[in-house]
């Protein structure tokens, strides 16, 4: 049984995955610590780390390099890492990208649109598929609410189960209103993962920056879980205080040569 039949079972069961992004080993090896399920390196790295404007500017290296920093941090992780933006318009280039984050550590490679196409040919390269369908960051300018008249629930949910009979291991769903979510989540073999989505998906993911009040941005389908990013301008605004005022380093934070070893220096300098 392959690990992402594990998760479907836990979709039989009724038990929900744990999803969370990591960009680099500590915050991968805290999260398995604290029992996250999945841990997802998304192409939100680009926004959250790299300083990048959009998702769109991050390339199949910088996700190579931070999947390779979640594996070292978190070995055992089950991991979901972002195929960038165009590095999946055929058959022959999605099953190379893959390959690539593969080598990297990505137990599952993920792709955003309704392209079923690409869920078979990475399926047949023997990978593990998760699709993204609502909002898709790459393809979208505006992150705005998706799937709000009949006509366009109607598509996603055309679009959900395409990819379901095409092999997909997991969809993200993202803000699509909390109705649709569920009739796809109760439609489809592969567990959801939602975010923006409502509590009947199968799963739920957020940006571990989000979570954590790393930066300035909030969104309404985020919960703060803790101040991190208070806490660390704090942190830091103590360390310059201190140094500026001669409080540190104390004596305790260094060491001296042996009296012996300090004699002879001081004789060699005379």
């Amino acid at each position: 049984m392959s690990r992402a039949d594990e998760f479907r079972l836990m979709k039989a069961r009724g038990e929900k995955l744990v999803v969370l992004t990591a960009y680099d080993a500590p915050t991968a090896r805290a999260e398995v610590e604290a029992g996250v399920d999945i841990i997802m390196v998304g192409d939100s790295v680009g926004t959250n780390v790299l300083g990048y404007a959009s998702e769109r500017e991050v390339t199949l290296a910088d996700m190579a390099h931070h999947i390779a920093a979640v594996r070292r941090g978190a070995p055992g992780a089950y991991i979901i890492g972002d195929l960038p933006f165009a590095t999946y318009e055929t058959a022959g280039e999605a099953r190379e990208s893959a390959a690539r984050l593969a080598a990297a550590g990505a137990d599952c490679v993920k792709f955003e649109g309704a392209r079923p196409q690409i869920v078979r040919a990475l399926k047949d390269a023997g990978h593990d598929v998760c699709c993204h369908i609502g909002l898709e960051s790459q393809h979208q300018a505006g992150k705005r609410r998706q799937g709000q008249t009949a006509a366009a629930a109607a598509r996603l949910l055309a679009d959900a189960l395409a990819l379901d009979e095409a092999g997909q291991d997991f969809i993200v769903l993202e803000l699509i209103p909390r109705e649709l979510a569920a009739r796809i989540t109760q439609a489809l073999r592969a567990s959801t993962i939602g975010i923006g989505a409502g509590a009947q998906c199968d799963g739920q993911v957020l940006v571990v920056h989000d979570l954590a009040a790393l930066g300035t941005r909030d969104f309404k389908h985020n919960r703060r879980y803790g101040e991190i990013g208070a806490a660390l301008r704090g942190a830091v605004a103590a360390y310059a205080r201190d140094v500026r005022e001669g409080r540190f380093p104390a004596e305790e934070h260094g060491f001296s040569l042996a009296p012996d070893e300090l004699a002879a220096f001081e004789k060699g300098l005379s």
